[in-house]
């Protein structure tokens, strides 16, 4: 596949990273540059590049992203005091690898996302 991006190289197992969860369908692995106590990165192995790529065929992919993310916060001790996941969309938004990942933090309050 072209344009392949430094998730398909952690996928493949061609570079590192500190993976914490593997299936078929997902990836989860520490984040590089945390902005949480934890965090982690939350990749369907297929690739879809933003969120508005995602087709109707891709919802099981979707949700499963997020049944990972409960997964964790359970095994790791924060699912009863909370924890946030986001994905970006593009560039405005911050996103840097075009093939969508949950971020997953926790570890500490994060306080309510307010809008100006």
């Amino acid at each position: 596949m072209s344009n392949e991006t430094i998730f398909d190289k952690i996928i493949n197992k061609e570079i590192p990273a500190d993976i914490l969860y593997e299936d078929e369908i997902s990836l989860a692995f520490k984040d590089i540059a945390p902005q949480a106590p934890f965090h982690c990165l939350i990749i369907p192995k297929k690739r879809i590049a933003t969120i508005n790529d995602i087709q109707a065929e891709d919802r099981e992919v979707v949700g499963h992203l997020y049944t990972v993310a409960a997964k964790l916060a359970a095994e790791h001790g924060f699912a009863e005091d909370g924890y946030r996941v986001l994905m970006n969309c593009n560039k405005h938004a911050g996103q840097v690898v075009f093939h969508i990942h949950l971020h997953m933090l926790a570890g500490k309050p994060l306080g309510p996302i307010v809008s100006q």
